[in-house]
């Protein structure tokens, strides 16, 4: 269908486009096919990535094709091209806002992972400093039972005591912290 005159060239495209808008597929596929390269290197200098660009040319036509009805025979290479361009910028600002906001997630999950670590490592402050407060003779035998997890026997081998004793320091160091400690204190 190619010719060397731009006049028959419009000619041809004015009767295809006649027929497309009768429902004749075949007339719009040979305008698909006359224009299919113009229009993805057109889409591609905007969009600038090859795959994009295939996805936004086939797109392209499906809106061509619904725009025949309001095609006003006023140059259909320049009108087709319009509609190709404006897509393409719509596309990628689109595509440009979804990055922008998968950055913004990115960022706030990283901030996020900051405080929490942040809030964290105070609390393991606040913990040790309270831990602090315990009576020496309460506070060995508490690390080594529930920070250390030994055993009663390890712990009365480690101390040089009976396993009653360390039985009777366990149960004197609760009593402590029940009666020093509140549970808000660590909230």
């Amino acid at each position: 269908m190619k010719t060397d005159r731009k006049g028959e060239s419009e000619i041809q495209d004015e009767a295809l486009i006649a027929k497309a808008r009768k429902g004749d597929e075949h007339a719009f596929r040979l305008l698909i096919e006359k224009y299919r390269d113009y229009l993805f290197k057109t889409v591609y200098s905007i969009i600038r990535n090859e795959k994009d660009a295939e996805d936004v040319t086939q797109e392209v036509f499906v809106r061509i094709y619904l725009s025949l009805p309001r095609y006003q025979s006023q140059g259909f290479k320049t009108w087709m091209t319009r509609i190709a361009v404006n897509y393409a910028i719509d596309v990628k600002r689109k595509m440009q806002r979804q990055r922008e906001e998968v950055m913004e997630s990115i960022e706030a999950e990283a901030d996020e992972r900051v405080e929490v670590s942040v809030m964290k490592k105070e609390e393991r402050e606040r913990i040790r400093r309270r831990l602090e407060e315990i009576p020496p003779n309460y506070r060995d035998v508490l690390y080594a039972y529930y920070i250390d997890e030994k055993s009663y026997q390890q712990i009365a081998k480690e101390q040089n005591v009976e396993v009653k004793t360390v039985e009777t320091k366990l149960y004197r160091a609760r009593s402590w912290l029940r009666k020093h400690w509140k549970e808000e204190d660590f909230q």
